[in-house]
């Protein structure tokens, strides 16, 4: 069981506090997620089961964390049954359970972004003529939006606003019908439809709140309306929650996320309690005396101020280049030089920047030194519209009843199957409890659709019952290959690309992936393994291929702030430190400084033991080098802890040392080859 005798007071009062629903304020670095794991274990030995315990979070990786951690604390069968997972996991375990009291069938897709675009473009096309298929994204976006504010299509319609709005309202309200036809739900109805469920059907909301007794949420600044009506729903009026997050690092309003939700708290839960987490657990005191002068020029309902027993530590420093290029060397080098002293290793080392186009003159600087380096935030292979569409052809040849993949190849080239067939053949397989696929071949069908959309839907679906028997019969590749030319795939690709060269790049990526599955095919103990056995292979090392995403080895790490939420390295280097770059152009246009300034807080108790900032005085824009202003976030700074290269000049020892250091990791790295 676990030891809270080592929690600070203010940690042990949130983990024993029980009768009052609970705000836990964690300052970064404060330890929040010890809090929320002892607490599981606290709620286990007081006596609450643990399968009506639930914590959710954000991020599938915080989830796992969290799970792993109350695997310490609480041993065997005491926790069977706890819930731990993100918010959508949530969502997407009641709308599954409840699918018949929200008028699903059992086999419920779930759309991503691509899919969600594929629809509406298609609802774009045949509907009226003041639908825009260039604002495809921005009904997309704004569809988002107004789910995330649990605002419906009527209620959309009904507010009116401006033309494009009024367009955008009658487009969601077709899409919605749309999608329920299509026995399918997209991201943010993982969270909508369990809400709109416990507000219209009394007796299930009992039975979740009989199921979750206590609820636990991490990150809540990051909640938008939709979640916070959840977290109300499910927890009832004696609010048997915790509730742990820090209005300071409050980064994402653009996804829907309201800080607001921390107040808001204190008005529905009259005898809500706040504990605050002020001491720190990662930062040195210089570090978090210059983060709380920073936020202080925020304006506060909580007030907090982060402190540690770690002592002063060394100066944060400002270095400042004259363009980009020597602002990226100058921070290679600086690496290079500071590991030869310290004995550090790379992954000791993060690169930190507002957007992902800055990242690329550091991936150079970093090459040129031959310092490794991982790119948080990569796409990956499995992320191109090109290979989604090949494995979800090879998913419906080795099980037709995936109906997300059906949806998604259908009509991908196109087969003139539009949006109204597709309908009806949703609710025609709805009322029938079969899969789209068989759905095809039902003579009831008939009744439902015309004639030749019929023939259409079946001419595709023998053809593909045709070719998946011929895999499995002869030989699978060859037969696979000859899918991919009778699918004029390629030409799909020409039409649908921005050029000739990406067109080809993407049809190379489509061969690479029938190349990496035949390979699978034949490696040991699999020669003899079916298309579904591959396929199912493959689609397992998607997901071990994100998690390699995170376990990115001895190299420096490149992201954006954005993405270093909740991480933390020793040395940190926060570039680009500009006006119009940090804060963001567009922040200073829309007046949204204050979010850019909990973004440079959150980069900067980012860092344990060292902190640099850089600057350009010139950057290339639109091709020609124009002047830039040092951040108005370094002049809120405690100038006294700062230390500027600018008027600390680089002495001749460092140069040497540095020039040394350059050499040393050379003779490393060319040993290292000899040795290989």
């Amino acid at each position: 069981m676990s030891n809270p005798s080592t929690l600070n007071p203010q940690q042990l009062a949130a983990v024993k506090l029980l009768d009052h629903p609970l705000l836990v304020l964690a300052g970064a670095g404060s330890g929040k997620t010890r809090v929320i794991t002892e607490k599981i274990a606290y709620l286990i030995k007081q006596g609450i089961p643990a399968r009506h315990i639930a914590a959710v979070t954000f991020t599938n990786k915080a989830a796992r964390e969290m799970k792993s951690r109350v695997g310490k604390l609480v041993q065997g069968k005491d926790i069977r049954g706890l819930r731990v997972s993100t918010f959508h996991a949530l969502g997407l375990d009641i709308v599954r359970r409840e699918h018949k009291a929200l008028g699903f069938k059992s086999a419920i897709s779930i759309f991503d972004e691509h899919d969600r675009k594929l629809l509406l473009k298609e609802l774009i096309k045949h509907g009226p003529q003041v639908y825009d298929l260039e604002k495809v994204d921005q009904y997309g976006w704004q569809i988002s939006r107004w789910k995330n504010q649990f605002v419906l299509p009527q209620q959309a319609i009904g507010e009116g606003g401006m033309p494009d709005e009024i367009i955008a309202a009658k487009v969601y309200e077709e899409y919605t019908r749309q999608i329920k036809a299509y026995n399918a739900v997209d991201f943010d109805d993982l969270i909508l439809q369990p809400v709109l469920l416990f507000k219209e059907q009394a007796e299930v909301l009992e039975k979740w709140r009989n199921q979750i007794r206590y609820l636990l949420v991490d990150e809540y600044q990051d909640t938008n309306i939709t979640q916070y009506q959840l977290v109300k729903l499910l927890t009832g009026n004696l609010g048997r929650f915790t509730v742990v997050g820090d209005d300071d690092q409050s980064i994402y309003s653009w996804r829907g996320a309201k800080p607001e939700n921390l107040t808001q708290l204190q008005q529905d839960y009259p005898r809500l309690q706040v504990i605050k987490l002020e001491q720190n657990y990662r930062s040195t005191g210089r570090i978090l005396k210059i983060a709380n002068q920073l936020i202080a020029n925020n304006p506060h309902v909580f007030e907090k101020r982060l402190w540690s027993a770690f002592g002063p530590g060394d100066q944060p420093r400002v270095i400042k280049s004259k363009e980009e290029i020597a602002e990226s060397r100058q921070i290679a080098s600086d690496i290079i030089h500071h590991k030869f002293r310290h004995s550090t290793q790379f992954s000791d080392y993060a690169i930190l920047y507002r957007g992902n186009h800055q990242s690329r003159l550091f991936e150079r600087a970093l090459r040129e030194h031959s310092i490794p380096y991982f790119l948080s935030g990569g796409a990956s292979f499995f992320a191109n519209t090109e290979i989604k569409d090949i494995l979800a052809y090879l998913r419906l040849m080795v099980n037709t009843d995936d109906d997300q993949a059906f949806l998604r190849v259908v009509n991908t080239p196109r087969r003139e199957i539009g949006p109204t067939t597709l309908e009806k053949l949703g609710q025609y397989a709805t009322q029938r409890h079969v899969s789209l696929f068989t759905a095809c071949f039902e003579l009831g069908l008939e009744q439902s659709l015309p004639e030749a959309a019929v023939k259409k839907l079946r001419h595709f679906s023998n053809w593909l019952v045709d070719v998946a028997d011929r895999a499995q019969r002869g030989d699978t590749f060859a037969v696979v290959d000859e899918f991919i030319e009778a699918l004029n795939y390629e030409d799909w690709l020409q039409e649908n690309s921005t050029s000739d060269a990406q067109a080809d790049r993407r049809m190379s990526n489509v061969r690479e992936l029938l190349d990496w599955l035949r390979r699978l095919s034949k490696e040991e103990g699999m020669e003899d393994k079916s298309l579904a056995e591959v396929v199912a292979k493959i689609m397992l090392l998607d997901i071990l291929d994100r998690q390699e995403e995170e376990n990115s080895g001895d190299r420096v790490s490149l992201m954006t702030l954005h993405a270093a939420k909740g991480l933390e390295f020793p040395y940190v280097y926060l570039v680009g430190m500009e006006e119009n770059l940090l804060p963001h152009q567009t922040s200073i246009e829309e007046n949204a400084i204050e979010e850019e300034r909990r973004l440079a807080y959150v980069g900067i108790t980012r860092a344990q033991k060292q902190l640099t900032f850089s600057y350009c005085t010139h950057r290339k824009k639109y091709g020609e080098m124009t002047d830039c202003k040092p951040s108005r976030f370094l002049d809120e700074l405690p100038l006294e802890e700062l230390e500027w290269n600018e008027r600390n000049p680089v002495s001749e020892e460092v140069k040497h040392e540095r020039g040394k250091a350059a050499l040393s990791h050379l003779k490393n790295l060319l040993s290292s080859k000899e040795n290989v």
